[in-house]
């Protein structure tokens, strides 16, 4: 386990949930996300018995997963959860795998049947170390007193270091009553876990020299810079703008790099934009900060990027050349990475080829104005792109700090594509796992972390009901969550699909038997707003964002509106679909850069 400690006190000897509440408070631990049952009891009554950690009673265990998901994601901290044996570990399996796909640092803490009654099938017992090994970084079954303390200290340790991801510790019911001493949090390091975090010179210098020789460069970035916490993003923007690079980012990646900055193309992949993609196709050097070239990004992979030299930085070895194969490895973490390669950058006094740089913005730009994600707003129906830019742009006249986290589906894309992001930590969204359901908890999360901020669940009218329960923890702890929900009466990007990848043939995509979400609102306490018109739209956000309370805002959006821009699953970078009228619907570009129309 840990390294060598000195010896407890007699004052130290507590019970076993006192030893998880006193390890979790050495740990910096201020909140946990739970629900409670018979396993667990004993924790519950210590919480009972103490003020240092404020619990959040969810409503369904997996909420609880992805409120500390959004705990942790806009504060850089650990989230922490808590929840019984059985079905209440069960339940928060979908959240763990989500934290682990989209590297978010939680610890799960979950009951177990006593130590004498593991595998004979007792009440609410489940393998819960088996059924979690492959949804979570690492995971834990205490069974004996001295390893208790050592072990939650070791799961935080863990869950933060390297690339981030959930760690659960499921703990049998008589280890949380019988008697031991608690022992302190280590001070020297883990004797076995040490990822790397500072990249190698020569790594570093092969990236430099491909980067000065560059003609059509290109800068990608994922998730990792937001993790590799706050300065790793005043880096990037420092290091992009030295550079004259152009730059994007992934989905989990956004609001890592200003997007007002003219440098910036927008987000890549799937629904990327037609600059951000043509670029990344013609591109001659590529450098990955913190991505793992996610196959939402990188579409055909024997098409991606095919005539670049590709540098990839990542503080997991296991990333690198896993999907994509690389000429220059970094393994490292982002703000070291960038720190490294800014002086590399300085110190090198090779020149760029200026000429060739400009001649690949005049490209860009080029691309820039077939302005794809332009769309009109005409009739007094409401198209969803504009229902979230109004919201966008309305959100900043109140000059207040706004977090926005979404479900999953056609709503999270326009959210991701018109909402702009200046700052980490702003943006939380299920990328991996696509998990529907996870704004609104997530949403709970962010609220309990920032209490004077706005925060705003960008929605859908489907996935919005997976966790819609979650309305209950607003208004027992008084979160005033904003939902904002582009209601469309179908499974949109279901539908979509089905509308250009098979024939029309909508199945089982539309909701035939909605809830009036005003009463709805109404009925968990909260105040419920609708829009059916354009006109109406701007009266319903400033109310929505005015109300002192949660709201549920319900915006009536055009049913048959798609995504785009599109690349079809399994097509490369240049063959995406446009939206209509845009230079026929279809473009691309040649491996030299060239348009093709």
């Amino acid at each position: 386990m840990s390294a060598t400690l000195p010896a407890a006190s007699d004052a130290d000897v507590m019970n076993g949930a006192e030893i998880v509440l006193r390890a979790l408070k050495d740990q910096g631990v201020e909140v946990i996300f739970g629900y409670p049952g018979g396993a667990v009891l004993p924790i519950y009554d210590a919480i009972f018995q103490q003020n240092a950690i404020r619990h959040v009673l969810v409503r369904h265990e997996q909420a609880a997963v992805h409120a500390a998901e959004g705990y942790a994601r806009s504060t850089g901290k650990v989230g922490c959860v808590l929840v019984t044996s059985g079905p209440g570990a069960t339940n928060a399996v979908t959240g763990l795998v989500d934290a682990l796909l989209d590297s978010i640092p939680i610890v799960c803490l979950t009951g177990q049947v006593p130590t004498h009654l593991i595998g004979n099938d007792a009440f609410q017992e489940a393998d819960t170390t088996g059924i979690t090994r492959p949804a979570t970084k690492h995971n834990y079954l205490v069974k004996r007193m001295e390893d208790l303390a050592p072990t939650v200290h070791d799961a935080f340790h863990i869950a933060r270091s390297g690339r981030p991801g959930p760690v659960v510790i499921d703990l049998p019911k008589d280890i949380l009553i019988a008697k031991g001493r608690y022992t302190p949090a280590p001070t020297a390091p883990h004797r076995s876990y040490r990822p790397q975090t500072e990249p190698s010179v020569e790594s570093i210098r092969e990236a430099v020299a491909l980067l000065k020789g560059a003609r059509r460069p290109m800068v990608y970035t994922g998730g990792g810079i937001i993790n590799a916490g706050p300065e790793a993003s005043e880096l990037l923007t420092r290091f992009v703008r030295e550079t004259g690079f152009p730059i994007t980012n992934t989905l989990m990646g956004l609001g890592s790099y200003p997007a007002s900055d003219p440098q910036f193309l927008g987000m890549l992949g799937m629904h990327g934009t037609f600059e951000a993609n043509l670029a990344m196709h013609g591109c001659d050097v590529l450098l990955n900060i913190g991505a793992r070239f996610d196959d939402r990004v990188t579409g055909r992979l024997n098409a991606f990027c095919p005539g670049a030299k590709k540098i990839h930085a990542d503080i997991d070895p296991s990333n690198i050349n896993k999907n994509v194969a690389v000429d220059v490895p970094i393994v490292g973490d982002a703000a070291a990475v960038l720190r490294a390669l800014s002086e590399a950058w300085k110190a090198d006094e090779r020149p760029q080829d200026r000429e060739a740089l400009a001649a690949w913005w005049r490209q860009i730009d080029a691309w820039r104005e077939t302005r794809c994600l332009r769309y009109e707003q005409a009739g007094s129906v409401i198209k969803p792109q504009h229902a979230v830019r109004r919201l966008y742009e309305l959100t900043l006249e109140t000059g207040r700090d706004t977090f926005i986290t979404t479900e999953v589906g056609q709503h999270q894309m326009w959210a991701a594509q018109y909402f702009g992001f200046e700052k980490p930590n702003r943006w939380m969204t299920s990328g991996g796992l696509g998990t529907m359901g996870y704004g609104l908890p997530a949403a709970s999360g962010v609220q309990v972390a920032h209490p004077d901020a706005l925060v705003i669940d960008i929605a859908g009218e489907a996935s919005i009901l997976m966790n819609i329960q979650e309305m209950g923890t607003l208004a027992q702890y008084r979160l005033p969550v904003k939902v904002f929900i582009l209601n469309n009466e179908y499974m949109g990007m279901v539908r979509q699909w089905q509308e250009l990848l098979h024939g029309g043939r909508y199945s089982e995509s539309y909701s035939d038997a909605l809830p009036d979400f005003v009463k709805l609102a109404e009925s968990f306490h909260a105040k419920g707003l609708r829009a059916t018109k354009a006109d109406e739209l701007d009266d319903v956000i400033r109310e929505m964002i005015a109300h002192p309370g949660p709201v549920i805002a319900d915006i009536a959006v055009d049913p048959k509106e798609n995504v785009f821009p599109m690349i079809p699953s399994g097509a490369a970078h240049n063959e995406m679909i446009l939206g209509p009228g845009q230079q026929g619907g279809v473009a691309g570009v040649t491996d030299e850069g060239k348009v093709l129309v």
